[in-house]
């Protein structure tokens, strides 16, 4: 998951270009000494273009130094590489509570919603029974493969194959029910609201794509954090729990990750690793040297 509406699309759709001539190269990759070891953070993008595939100069000089890599969710396990069975289970978390509907909970809002869907040749009956989070996640999904992008082409997925080529093992910060927990813990409220920015923000996604990109191509720390902050300011309960929340659990992991003698590439998305108590940041708190190539 990543952690801004716009950004489930924006920094997972992202194509991966070449910086400006001239321009001083630099990276979402982070290195932290150890005194053994290194860990790197690499900033990822969740789907590409077919063609988009390839990584970043600094990923790969990360990836190959490292002996072991560490994801979100560990891509090793058969049940995450199946996506019949973690669709399945993402439905069943999605389940509302017996008595209540996606219609009732959203009210005059059903409409809008059921429109959105049909332009997808989706029936929004098929969804009554779920929770709002869960067809606004549907709705992300199918904002970005109609841009073309596919999570079969994303960052994790070619450090994933390349791993499995290699015998890397992988480890996983926590498991997709972990993931699923955050949005289904949002009261159905939050979760309305979330659906309902999720179609406000995808009809101005094209034009903020752009930003996003560049921002994310040529290093630009400072206005990615810019994006989060502005987007965690309009919904905290959403981006408290998405980000901050998951970011300081993390860095309990990673914390024990540079006490070990192996390096590993550390591989979370983009926007977890910048800004205010992001995971760099909760890192250089805990005294430390995180330096950004």
């Amino acid at each position: 998951m990543n952690c801004r509406l716009t950004a489930l699309l924006a920094a997972a759709a992202l194509a991966i270009a070449p910086a400006p001539a001239g321009a001083a190269e630099r990276s979402v990759v982070w290195s932290v000494r150890g005194e053994h070891n290194t860990v790197y953070l690499f900033g990822s993008i969740h789907v590409l273009r077919p063609g988009d595939v390839g990584l970043p100069r600094a990923a790969q000089a990360a990836y190959d130094d490292a002996e072991r890599l560490v994801m979100e969710i560990d891509m090793d396990d058969p049940a995450v590489a199946d996506p019949v069975a973690m669709a399945a289970q993402m439905q069943r978390q999605a389940r509302l509570p017996a008595g209540q509907s996606l219609e009732s909970v959203l009210g005059s809002d059903h409409a809008a919603v059921a429109s959105h869907l049909q332009e997808a040749g989706l029936d929004i009956a098929m969804f009554d029974g779920y929770a709002p989070w869960f067809v606004g996640m549907l709705i992300l999904q199918l904002e970005v493969a109609k841009r073309g992008f596919d999570p079969t082409h994303g960052i994790e997925q070619q450090v994933a194959d390349r791993a499995a080529a290699d015998r890397k093992p992988i480890l996983g910060l926590e498991t997709p029910a972990d993931q699923f927990a955050v949005l289904a813990g949002l009261s159905l409220a939050e979760q309305k609201r979330f659906l309902l920015m999720t179609l406000e923000e995808t009809e101005q996604a094209d034009a903020q794509l752009e930003q996003l990109l560049t921002a994310w191509r040529t290093g630009d720390t400072a206005t990615l954090a810019q994006v989060l902050t502005e987007e965690f300011e309009e919904f905290p309960e959403l981006y408290r729990p998405l980000t901050e929340d998951r970011n300081r659990a993390w860095v309990e992991q990673l914390a024990d990750l540079l006490d070990d003698r192996d390096d590993y590439l550390v591989v979370v998305g983009a926007l977890h690793l910048v800004g205010r108590n992001s995971v760099v940041d909760l890192l250089r708190q805990r005294g430390y040297r995180v330096t950004q190539h």
